[in-house]
């Protein structure tokens, strides 16, 4: 566990680094916004595209390792549903708690800590489960937040998901960089070095860009807050564990890590969606600040426990 716990910890140190330059106003709001911009569209991209066109699709893709997840997350979902309608919560405030209680931080904080901690072999599930989290729960919160509103389903909602997926570009690199791969065909020596060097600044910068934006967010509606996190930390790598090990049988390795990716704090992009449809982003805002918080151990204890 301590030798976890050490490697994990210069991850979590980058965000504290980061979450101080906010805190400060070292680094403004207005820069931290920059900051992940550039991760986003060029150092994250830049270092998915160079991961996945260096795999097979047979690599990413694995059909009981996808259906393991997808059960465990749809399980977890659910239980939040539920819990939210009892509560007596509208449907847009339902789907924003369901969307903390299941999708983790893969792309800023799982892609560069899992395949440091769990080995190169690691990117092929992790970026499945990025594209799970992108393609059926991101676009699963658009539907149910623009059909609540407009009363009904209608074909300008699935352009707008469709849309939402074409351009995100974190998918993008992964297709254009399975695509390339599937070609086989070698990539030149300078675009790799390219590619090599515009990623190399994703892991630090994400890291860091994660703390800043943790700066402006509110630990308000604690007991909500923590509520989401026990789902995010605890019931959902429990139950993509289950998934795994008992339904699916998945092979071991590879359960480790989509388990380990499960355990992930509430992703940031659940804030840009909160706020983006004016949709409870005080409560997002401290979710992610109080799992991020409480992850600097859980993490450490999951993947010791799955390593051990």
């Amino acid at each position: 566990m301590l030798a976890i716990f050490l490697k994990t910890l210069p991850f979590f140190a980058i965000i504290g680094v980061g979450y101080w330059a906010g805190r400060s106003r070292f680094f403004s709001e207005e820069a931290t916004a920059y900051l992940t911009k550039f991760v986003f569209y060029f150092a994250l991209s830049a270092m998915l595209f160079r991961f996945s066109a260096n795999l097979s699709l047979a690599d990413v893709w694995n059909g009981r390792m996808v259906a393991a997840y997808l059960w465990g997350t749809a399980f977890v979902y659910g239980i939040a549903t539920i819990v939210a309608y009892l509560r007596g919560l509208s449907i847009e405030h339902t789907a924003i708690e369901a969307q903390c209680a299941v999708i983790g931080n893969v792309g800023f904080l799982g892609v560069p800590m899992l395949t440091l901690l769990l080995g190169p072999e690691a990117i092929g599930p992790v970026m499945m489960a990025l594209a799970v989290d992108l393609i059926v729960f991101s676009s699963l919160i658009v539907i149910l937040i623009t059909g609540s509103r407009d009363g009904r389903m209608s074909l300008g909602i699935l352009k707008t998901v469709g849309l939402g997926l074409i351009k995100n570009p974190m998918i993008v690199a992964i297709v254009a960089g399975l695509a390339w791969s599937g070609l086989k065909i070698p990539i030149p020596t300078p675009v790799n070095e390219f590619v090599t060097i515009l990623g190399g600044a994703a892991t630090p910068g994400a890291l860091f860009a994660i703390g800043a934006s943790l700066a402006s967010k509110s630990a308000e509606r604690i007991s909500v807050a923590g509520w989401l996190t026990f789902c995010k930390l605890v019931l959902h790598p429990l139950f993509v564990g289950f998934a795994c090990l008992v339904l699916f049988h998945v092979e071991p390795y590879q359960a480790t890590v989509i388990i380990a990716a499960a355990a992930l704090p509430v992703a940031g992009n659940v804030y840009i969606l909160a706020q983006h449809y004016g949709v409870a982003p005080q409560r997002v805002s401290a979710a992610i600040l109080v799992s991020t918080a409480v992850s600097i151990l859980t993490v450490s204890l999951c993947i010791a426990w799955l390593t051990g």
